[in-house]
């Protein structure tokens, strides 16, 4: 590859970052290099070598290989001790990469989604972007960490003071309705207890949202490391919890494949069982009476594949396309239940997918009803 289409390429990253807002809502975006670059005629060597060398943020360009293709002034500020050294600089592992940054770059190029976390060099904590490209190329957005640490610490503050704030007055409006509820009769009974409902919904709207915080969060600092966990264990727990819903409507789970054969994942155990439980739960939601929900556990390459069914209506192609989005809910006229949901979620879900560097996905099954999958690294 030349120097002027690598530099087309870091240039593609760049922009197509800014063009489709990569980080916006705390969502992860899968990039690529505009059509616009890889079609028209391209631009000047030197033209967009100025421009990457005056880019405010440090810039590599990786082939598949690790080889360093570009490395601008501000990367080599942040990443070379001394400048006289930066021509010696032609792989990656001349800059001894951390731990952390290498298993990055492979979930980048495995998932071929974008990774966000820090890189540590000798005393200075950088954050760095990785963005996928083509045939394994990434590039590598490098800033230094301290003003992401803030705003990181800024937001989850403010989401924190925002939950407590709101939980406070709930909590006493429950016990407020609970004790109108005693006394309340006809028509005012039927108010008090659509009063409870909608405190209970608010209730569980902020937790979502602390629980999307946090784990937006997480995508920048994975402090935990995961743990090797046989997630029926954890699909166990969850269902423990759910089938008091599930036991009236006479639905059961019926988990593939059995005990006699081993599964682990490599996760946080408490991840693990959230997404788990969101996923039945939405399942449980849409199943009509009398019917099943089928999880089945398979192993695929080095990931496992945990994937939940309903015979239900299955997905609309709105919902195919939104679903995953924050506040998106499906028409409630597929729904069986009667419990509505705070349309948080699935995004949780995906987001916990992230996290633990996986992701989550959604189709029709051919015999009926939908399907979502989570796909999770094996231990």
């Amino acid at each position: 590859m030349t120097a002027e289409t690598a530099l087309q390429l870091a240039l593609g990253f760049g922009l197509g970052a800014l063009s489709v807002g990569l980080w916006r809502g705390g969502t992860r975006k899968r990039v690529t290099v505009p059509t616009q670059l890889r079609r028209r005629q391209p631009i000047p060597d030197l033209q967009l070598r100025e421009w990457i060398s005056a880019a405010p943020q440090g810039w590599l360009v990786l082939d598949g290989a690790n080889r360093i293709e570009i490395m601008n002034e501000r990367a080599e500020s942040l990443l070379v001790r001394g400048g006289s050294l930066a021509p010696q600089i032609q792989h990656l592992d001349d800059l001894e990469p951390s731990a952390e940054l290498l298993h990055l770059l492979e979930l980048c190029r495995n998932t071929g989604l974008a990774q966000r976390g820090e890189w540590s060099i000798g005393r200075n904590d950088l954050s760095v972007r990785v963005m996928p490209g083509e045939r394994s190329w990434l590039a590598l957005q490098i800033e230094g960490s301290n003003p992401l640490k803030l705003q990181l610490q800024q937001q989850e503050q403010w989401v924190s003071d925002v939950a407590h704030e709101l939980k406070t007055p709930i909590t006493a409006l429950r016990l407020v309705s609970e004790s109108l509820s005693l006394k309340a009769e006809g028509r005012q009974a039927v108010l008090v207890e659509r009063l409870e409902k909608e405190l209970e919904r608010l209730q569980k709207l902020v937790g979502d949202l602390l629980d999307l915080s946090r784990l937006d969060n997480a995508l920048a600092s994975r402090s935990r490391p995961p743990a090797a966990i046989d997630p029926r264990d954890v699909i166990g727990q969850a269902w423990s919890t759910l089938q008091e819903l599930a036991i009236p409507r006479g639905i059961e789970l019926k988990i593939e494949p059995k005990r006699d054969q081993a599964r682990q994942v490599c996760v946080e155990p408490a991840r693990l069982h959230q997404a788990v439980f969101n996923l039945i739960d939405n399942a449980l939601r849409y199943s009509p009476d009398g019917k099943s929900i089928d999880l089945s556990i398979e192993e695929r390459d080095r990931w496992c594949l945990i994937a939940v069914r309903d015979h239900g209506p299955g997905f609309s192609e709105t919902d195919l396309d939104r679903m995953f989005e924050r506040f998106y809910r499906g028409d409630p006229a597929r729904a069986r239940g009667p419990r509505n949901g705070s349309g948080l979620g699935l995004a949780i879900v995906r987001q916990i997918a992230l996290s633990q560097g996986g992701l989550v996905r959604a189709r029709n099954h051919p015999g009926g009803g939908a399907v979502v999958e989570l796909l999770l690294p094996r231990a």
